[in-house]
């Protein structure tokens, strides 16, 4: 069975201003766009995944636009991907982009070319990523790691085993 996972990430003159349909709208600051990104997702492993590729793709056109000249007065990308849960592997993510700008369409179709190939998140998942559990969280990780500490525990709940 292959689940969906859809995800939406806008600025500028996409902000949405409401919640969604499927999840709440979230509001993080951004370094190109004063009102910040608008994120429309819900909270699951499949989501964040699509996420993460929604999010670069949109950081990255404002990044080129600006290198470019060119200004973007909004951004949307919609992010969609599947798992088979019968495996837990994912069959794929997909994603579209609407540009809001003053800009020549040519410039704005060459720019998201550029950025679907320089795009860093979808061109490493595209190559694939090896993906390993830590056995003991490092700096930065969270719990305050330190030398000599023993690494944390997790404790089943009912009816569940930990690993």
């Amino acid at each position: 069975m292959d689940e969906r996972f859809a995800v939406v990430a806008s600025a500028g003159s996409f902000l949405a201003e409401d919640g969604a349909e499927d999840g709440d709208d979230v509001r993080l600051p951004h370094r190109w766009t004063p009102g910040g990104v608008g994120v429309r997702s819900a909270f699951t492993g499949g989501h964040v995944l699509n996420l993460a590729v929604a999010a670069c793709v949109l950081n990255d056109l404002y990044r080129e636009a600006e290198a470019a000249g060119v200004e973007l007065l909004g951004v949307r990308v919609r992010a969609e991907g599947g798992f088979d849960t019968s495996r837990w592997r994912s069959t794929g993510i997909s994603y579209a982009v609407e540009v809001d700008s003053d800009a020549p369409r040519a410039l704005v179709e060459a720019l998201i070319a550029a950025v679907d190939e320089a795009a860093e998140i979808p061109r490493a998942l595209r190559q694939g990523a090896a993906v390993t559990r830590a056995t003991r969280p490092g700096p930065g990780a969270g719990g305050g790691a330190r030398e000599g500490a023993a690494p944390p525990v997790c404790l089943p709940r009912q009816g569940r085993t930990s690993t």
